[in-house]
């Protein structure tokens, strides 16, 4: 009984946070676009293009529709993706901790390009700054 209850509140409050996020213009279109936009400038900066296409190779199509599902997984609550992202950013030999602060700042510059408002600006980057400083740390420390 009390796992049912708990499983309950737990998909009420997935529920609540989706409504939250796509009252604030969050949305499957939004974030594909968001995701195809994003890594158009990563695969174009000479610093962090390298980095990724030595592991990506010739998969672009596949990480961008991974990336899509984490990104739906995180800002929608979809549980969409299933996977751990350390392995696989721990495999980007030719990383370097300064790449995170580009990464990021490629990442709010996108989305502030793209973005319905500066509420959802503000809230991927919220996710965003916790997800660098943590790959970073896991990477570098």
């Amino acid at each position: 009984m009390r796992i049912e209850v708990a499983s309950q509140m737990a998909m009420e409050t997935r529920r609540r946070l989706q409504e939250e996020a796509r009252e604030i213009g969050v949305s499957e279109a939004y974030i594909s676009s968001l995701v195809e936009d994003f890594y158009t400038k990563v695969r174009a900066h000479p610093g962090l293009g390298p980095v990724f296409d030595e592991v990506i190779l010739d998969n672009w199509p596949a990480h961008l529709e991974t990336m899509k599902r984490f990104w739906e997984s995180i800002a929608l609550r979809t549980a969409n993706y299933h996977g751990n992202p350390m392995p696989l950013h721990k495999a980007l030999q030719n990383a370097k901790p300064e790449h995170f602060g580009i990464w990021l700042s490629l990442f709010e510059e996108t989305l502030r390009e793209t973005a319905p408002n500066l509420e959802v600006v503000e809230y991927f980057m919220g996710f965003a700054n916790v997800m660098g400083e943590r790959l970073s740390q896991a990477m570098f420390s």
